[in-house]
């Protein structure tokens, strides 16, 4: 029986979500990735090279993922709080990414996965702003890639930072997702209008 290479890699992936999510790229374990995925931990070498670039694999993979699920074409960022919406939804439904990109944030600093590829994506996010501002659907007071910073920190921040949630805006952080996301989307538009 032939071996099924695309399978094999598949589920090595996605075990190292989990892996790597939990323990971040310096205390993941080959070995605990192999047992999730039940395969022999020499295909982790033979596939990806090693940790490191199974991390980066990792990102890639969980990044084309959003960016598909999540897009911003230039009529969707006239509405950016229904954007930090989508985006709020799908790290409800994915909450591994959040902390593997805080783990990225944290660990490799100078080593950024993908980067010509994820500053294209934000690249095309930034434009989409931009004609926003020009439509004057979106303030044109702040620039773009800042305004995209801002939705992207303001939405993780509910996942990365629930404990100054806790703090700051107790009525909505106890209210649960509905309500987080229900701020998140009012405070986007306010800020961006």
């Amino acid at each position: 029986m032939a071996w099924d290479t695309a399978r094999t890699k598949q589920l090595l992936l996605d075990a190292a979500v989990e892996e790597f999510a939990e323990h971040g790229p310096e205390g993941a374990r080959i070995a605990r990735v192999a047992t999730r995925a039940g395969v022999n931990k020499e295909r982790i070498y033979q596939y990806f090279g090693g940790k490191e670039k199974l991390f980066v694999a990792v990102l890639e993979a969980e990044l084309r993922k959003l960016a598909a699920a999540v897009p911003l074409a230039p009529e969707q960022a006239e509405d950016l709080g229904d954007y930090a919406g989508r985006i709020f939804d799908y790290h409800q439904r994915h909450p591994h990414f959040v902390r593997l990109l805080a783990w990225e944030g944290l660990q490799c600093q100078d080593r950024v996965a993908a980067q010509c590829e994820r500053t294209d994506h934000y690249d095309e996010k930034i434009a989409a702003i931009a004609a926003a501002q020009r439509a004057g659907a979106v303030t044109d007071g702040v620039a773009p890639g800042q305004i995209m910073h801002s939705v992207i920190s303001l939405t993780v921040s509910w996942f990365n930072l629930p404990q100054l949630s806790r703090m700051l805006v107790p009525g909505v952080a106890d209210g649960g997702a509905a309500a987080q996301r229900a701020a998140l989307v009012d405070a986007v538009r306010r800020l961006t209008a």
